[in-house]
């Protein structure tokens, strides 16, 4: 069987090996010790870190204000078209009640759009909407109004 080496000798060994190759890299960085960097280099060579305490602040920053949340309000509706037929279905989740309305858009120029009559959703309530075209239908949505 062949020895291996334990890990501790491993990571001494690359630490040695990073370190050899990291001293020339120091030493030949400008303002750093290197050749002709002796006793008269400049006192900022030598000269220990300060720190001035006017320029630490005496409270914490301010945080900003949280943004305000948004109202909630509006049924969520599922819509369906089938052909010329169209079907929403909305579930009220808010504590508010919604005025629903649809509105079906006809691919036909001559087929005209329609907008239906608002309904009345109350709060945990649920409604079917229904409309239709002549021929087909090129879209349809539902809005939303506060009584």
């Amino acid at each position: 069987m062949r020895a291996r080496p334990s890990r501790a000798v491993s990571l001494l060994v690359t630490s040695v090996v990073l370190t050899g190759l990291l001293i020339p890299g120091a030493t030949a960085q400008p303002g750093g010790p290197g050749p002709g960097a002796g006793p008269g280099a400049g006192p900022e060579a030598a000269a220990p870190a300060t720190v001035d305490l006017a320029d630490i602040p005496g409270e914490p920053p301010v945080r900003p204000a949280p943004a305000a949340t948004p109202e909630l309000f509006g049924a969520d509706c599922d819509t369906e078209i089938d052909g010329s037929q169209v079907t929403a279905y909305c579930h009220n989740g808010y504590p508010e009640t919604d005025l629903l309305r649809l509105h079906v858009e006809c691919e036909r120029w001559w087929d005209l759009d329609g907008d239906g009559a608002a309904v009345s959703l109350d709060p945990a309530g649920r409604v079917r909407l229904t409309g239709r075209c002549w021929k087909e239908v090129r879209t349809a949505w539902v809005s939303h109004q506060r009584p």
